[in-house]
């Protein structure tokens, strides 16, 4: 049987390979899977057949025959996110985005406005691919009808709609053979739009896709794929390449396509929808929601911002998906914005937060330091005991236990605070990898977009030196070799994957090892005097 410090011992090397694994998992596989599998997509792209989900509300209706996508090839083959003028059939143009809708009345681009949505190249941001399954493409059950409405332009009521001021509406008109298609849109300041689809020929099936996710930034950091939420409230979620068949739900409020800060969103909480998801050559979910005779929605394209969601709607919110610990997560984002509301800075805020979130976890943190302390006393007692009772481990854990009581010492008092705590440090990670809010976000001097790395590496370089340190004020038991060497290399481990991350996630690490440093500090004082009036 084996002894409660080893036990401690075995917890706390656990907890942190499981920190450092989480790490380097997504850096050293994740990154370089998602690199190789986008250069797939891209080619799969131009493969692509608009294949319609195999899917139907009614028993008659089993399946929706191929359709012929219209992109520009000349000027996609220049730029993946470039759009052939000639297939644009509208403009719209609103205080926070670009709309262009094509001639078979899809949503062919959106390129946001605000000056700090700008790519690499300082281009504004354009959200989505050339040969992508665009937003508001809509499929027929009937493949003859379908076929026709891929060789049929929609007409306008007007090419250009300027809705920077106030509401505009507009209509688009698709006339078939045996039936009319309409679409009434309303279009508003803020980007979001209202829209009311009607066919002409009743009991006729078809179904209105929200399009392939915006491809910004989908990187391993963040998940990204397709997002509904059903009546009951419950968020359902659909990572890219994880959708092997058609998947189908009825009562859902919205189905969101993202990536890690942008999102395309179709929503009604008045009428719930039908919504069913088809896999692509990849496996990336595609949704589509069932149609029959008409349907009336709301859609936006673009920033997961949570201030702008919340104004169109307040469960517009869950969009922003936070993973495993939303529950923490989404609170803890609230209070970050409530603190930036009077600071004015989000790198301010940060710190200020990461304070605060010590502060409430000062307890624990303060018995498990207290502990260590403990247990670096007693170590040359533990080690005695280890020697003496070397051959007989039930009698060497009956000692361990009457030194531990005698002392007033827990072995597990070092390890389970840091166990408990990890919640809240993967629901702040999420927090900050999702905030948009911080994409342009300034800090101080160099640190010009806290979601972004910081060019310098100054941040990296001091979270290591301050983990370093942390580790050289921490009472160290352990008695093995190899576990001193593990633990005086992850500084260095650290660092290394921290030089990748957005800035505004290591400066949070960064202020979190300075504030335990001050803890361990005067901890270690305080047993320092203790030891000093006992003599």
């Amino acid at each position: 049987m084996n002894n409660n410090n080893g036990m401690q011992k075995r917890m706390l090397i656990m907890t942190l390979v499981v920190f450092v694994f989480f790490i380097a998992y997504e850096f050293l596989v994740l990154k370089p899977q998602q690199e190789a599998k986008t250069k797939q997509q891209q080619v799969a792209k131009e493969q692509q057949k608009n294949t319609a989900p195999d899917i139907a509300v009614n028993a008659d209706v089993n399946s929706i025959s191929q359709s012929q996508d219209n992109t520009d090839n000349s000027i996609s083959a220049l730029s993946t996110k470039a759009i052939g003028s000639s297939n644009i059939l509208t403009t719209i143009k609103t205080k926070t985005n670009i709309i262009e809708i094509d001639k078979l009345g899809r949503v062919a681009q959106v390129t946001l406005e605000d000056v700090k949505y700008k790519d690499e190249n300082s281009d504004q941001i354009k959200l989505f691919e050339a040969n992508q399954l665009r937003p508001l493409e809509v499929r027929f059950a009937n493949a003859d009808i379908n076929d026709e409405a891929f060789k049929v332009n929609y007409e306008t009521t007007a090419t250009n709609v300027d809705a920077t001021r106030t509401a505009q509406k507009f209509i688009l008109v698709q006339k078939l053979s045996g039936l009319t298609l309409t679409k009434n849109f309303t279009v508003y300041p803020n980007g979001h739009y209202d829209l009311k689809i009607t066919s002409s020929k009743k009991d006729e099936q078809y179904f209105v896709t929200n399009g392939f996710r915006p491809n910004v930034l989908a990187d391993m950091y963040a998940d990204h794929g397709l997002y509904v939420k059903q009546n009951d409230g419950t968020m359902d979620l659909t990572k890219d390449e994880d959708l092997e068949k058609v998947k189908t739900y009825t009562g859902i409020k919205f189905v969101s396509s993202f990536d890690r800060y942008y999102a395309t969103v179709i929503y009604n909480f008045n009428n719930s929808l039908q919504v069913s998801l088809m896999p692509d050559a990849n496996s990336n979910p595609q949704g589509f929601i069932h149609v029959k005779d008409s349907i009336n929605f709301s859609g936006y394209i673009g920033p997961k911002n949570f201030n702008d969601l919340k104004a169109l709607h307040p469960e517009l919110t869950d969009v922003i998906e936070y993973g495993w610990f939303t529950f923490i997560a989404k609170p803890m984002f609230k209070l970050l914005q409530f603190i930036q509301s009077y600071v004015g800075n989000w790198g301010w805020t940060i710190v200020i937060l990461t304070i605060l979130i010590k502060l409430v976890l000062y307890p624990l943190s303060y018995k498990g330091m207290v502990s260590m302390n403990k247990l670096k006393e007693l170590a040359p007692k533990m080690k005695e005991i280890q020697q003496k009772y070397k051959d007989d481990k039930q009698k060497q854990s009956m000692h361990m236990m009457e030194l531990y009581k005698k002392h007033n010492a827990n072995p597990m008092g070092g390890c389970l605070p840091l166990i408990l705590q990890i919640p809240v440090f993967f629901a702040i990670y999420r927090v900050l990898l999702n905030a948009i809010e911080l994409k342009g976000a300034p800090w101080i001097l160099w640190i010009h977009d806290l979601a972004e790395m910081d060019p310098y590496f100054v941040l990296p370089i001091l979270m290591g030196a301050s983990m370093w340190l942390q580790q050289r004020i921490t009472p160290n038991t352990m008695q093995d070799e190899m576990q001193r060497k593990i633990f005086q290399m992850l500084p260095v481990i650290f660092t290394f994957f921290f030089l990748w991350f957005p800035a505004g996630l290591t400066l949070y690490w960064f202020v979190n090892n300075v504030f335990t440093i001050c803890q361990q500090y005067y901890i270690n004082k305080l047993f320092e005097k203790q030891r000093a009036a006992k003599k």
